[in-house]
């Protein structure tokens, strides 16, 4: 599995016992297709990893709330990381990406028509999963954060190469693409836990903040990262026409007229000379200071649980990750 750092994952005994189990379930639940083919590709983005954040806050919040980690709340973490599979197989197919993580995306190797076909089996999968495993409620809210995320990504749509975006708009759309999937985790966490209504909605608001500072975070990597750092080129927001948070506060009034002039015909080194000013102002600072207090707001909104191991790694987390991205900024 792929992680974030070493330094900013949590090595507590039950949570390094869960988390293989979970990669095992999102793989079994990726390839239960009865068609090889889509088995194929499912298993070939589910292997390739990801950060999992996402699990390691579902795992950490239901161990917090009740002082277990049950079949359900791996189950749960399961299907979160599979519904964020399938809309990265989308995000991929709009972005028209030939590669992540080092591997051929679906599009780019079996074309457009099958990419969507896989990344709607993914979600479905995941809400399947979740009805028969999990709960009613469980399969509704899962069902419920890709309403949001194809809202957000229907947003982030409207306003592509608009250079008078709002930063406001920007953090509307993050909010529903990104904060949701976060937000959804712990709430399933407070779910498996049988946890109270205070301490669902603490948690549930702990995961929308978090989520939200992570994306912004991500945002920022992209305008003030190396292609070294990253594994991947930068600045490839601003050439799909996603003008983002970080970018909106900082930009100057002669940087938006460039954008609304250029846009879509914006070359290489336009955009490595409109990177460069901005890596000069106060861009990396601002944004910093905005996701420390994100940060800081998260751990406020969690709820008032015993004191444990678990609701430390939920309180260090946050800060850990701002860490982390912060030493990948050039």
């Amino acid at each position: 599995m792929s992680t974030v750092k070493p330094s900013t994952m949590p090595t507590m005994p039950a949570l390094a016992r869960a988390l293989p189990k979970v990669e095992d379930e999102i793989r079994a639940l990726a390839t239960s297709s009865s068609l090889p083919i889509v088995n194929t590709y499912t298993g070939r983005i589910t292997a390739a990893g990801g950060k999992r954040l996402r699990s390691v806050l579902i795992l950490a919040g239901e161990l917090a709330a009740s002082g277990m980690i049950t079949d359900k709340g791996m189950t749960s973490a399961a299907c979160v990381e599979l519904l964020h599979a399938g809309s990265l197989v989308h995000d991929d197919l709009m972005d028209n990406a030939e590669e992540r993580r080092g591997v051929r995306t679906v599009n780019a190797d079996w074309g457009v028509g099958p990419a969507v076909l896989v990344g709607d089996f993914m979600l479905a999968r995941a809400s399947q999963a979740a009805l028969d495993q999990i709960s009613p409620y469980a399969a509704s809210v899962l069902a419920q954060s890709v309403t949001n995320l194809v809202e957000g990504q229907v947003l982030e749509v409207l306003d592509l190469y608009n250079a008078h975006r709002t930063p406001d708009n920007a953090l509307r759309s993050i909010e529903l693409k990104t904060g949701a999937l976060f937000e959804v985790g712990c709430v399933l966490a407070a779910h498996c836990a049988d946890a109270d209504d205070a301490t669902a909605a603490g948690l549930s608001r702990f995961g929308a903040l978090f989520g939200l500072m992570f994306q912004i975070l991500d945002d920022l990597l992209d305008l003030a990262s190396t292609a070294e750092r990253l594994g991947k080129p930068v600045g490839n927001d601003i050439r799909q026409g996603v003008y983002t948070f970080p970018l909106l506060r900082a930009i100057t009034s002669d940087q938006r007229a460039l954008l609304e002039k250029r846009g879509r015909d914006l070359t290489d080194v336009e955009l490595d000379h409109l990177l460069m000013e901005l890596r000069e102002t106060s861009l990396v600072a601002d944004t910093l200071a905005h996701c420390t207090s994100l940060a800081a707001q998260a751990v406020r909104a969690l709820p008032d649980l015993p004191e444990s191991e678990a609701l430390d790694v939920l309180r260090e987390l946050p800060g850990a990750y701002l860490d982390w991205a912060a030493s990948q900024i050039a």
